[in-house]
């Protein structure tokens, strides 16, 4: 099994069913590590030297995260901001992101049809955080799915149970 680095940012997780049962999935499976950046960095202070070092180590990565004033969390825009190092672009330099798979876990309590060009809101969540999709293809990594959660905040146990099984299922392809 892949070793997976998990890279969640939710700023207000107590009260997020679905996002939690993911992370209880997370800790019980030994070849993912969760880094919880609001519990770990709740002061905003990044060690961005740590985390880059820290990233060398896995074969995959996961950014679960809700969907926050229609985009990123702040703090998750600050971790790439400081974490992701442009000097991985130049030659000689180890890009540890460069071919390693990305999946993007979105949650989001709008409805799907509000997240279109003719809906509520006119973008989709993909054009919404686009700027994290962007760093990432910058860096070379290999974003193999961005899954989105539609209504997080209204789903029933079997629901969230359902999303979980087939996130996981796009894990083992």
């Amino acid at each position: 099994m892949k070793k997976t680095l998990v890279v969640f940012a939710h700023p207000y997780l107590e009260h997020s069913n679905s996002n939690a049962e993911l992370i209880n999935f997370y800790v019980r499976h030994q070849h993912f590590t969760l880094r919880d950046l609001y519990e770990e960095y709740p002061d905003f202070h990044i060690a961005a030297f740590r985390e880059r070092k820290r990233l060398r180590y896995y074969d995959r990565f996961i950014f679960q995260f809700p969907l926050i004033w229609f985009g990123t969390p702040p703090l998750l825009k600050l971790w790439v901001d400081e974490v992701f190092d442009r000097d991985w672009l130049k030659e000689g330099h180890t890009n540890p992101l460069e071919g390693k798979e990305v999946y993007i876990l979105v949650t989001t309590g709008g409805k799907e049809r509000s997240f279109s060009k003719e809906g509520t809101y006119g973008y989709t969540v993909e054009e919404l955080i686009s700027g994290l999709i962007v760093s990432l293809n910058v860096f070379k990594a290999d974003v193999k799915n961005i899954k989105v959660v539609y209504e997080a905040n209204k789903l029933s146990k079997k629901d969230i149970i359902v999303h979980k099984q087939k996130f996981t299922e796009l894990l083992k392809k």
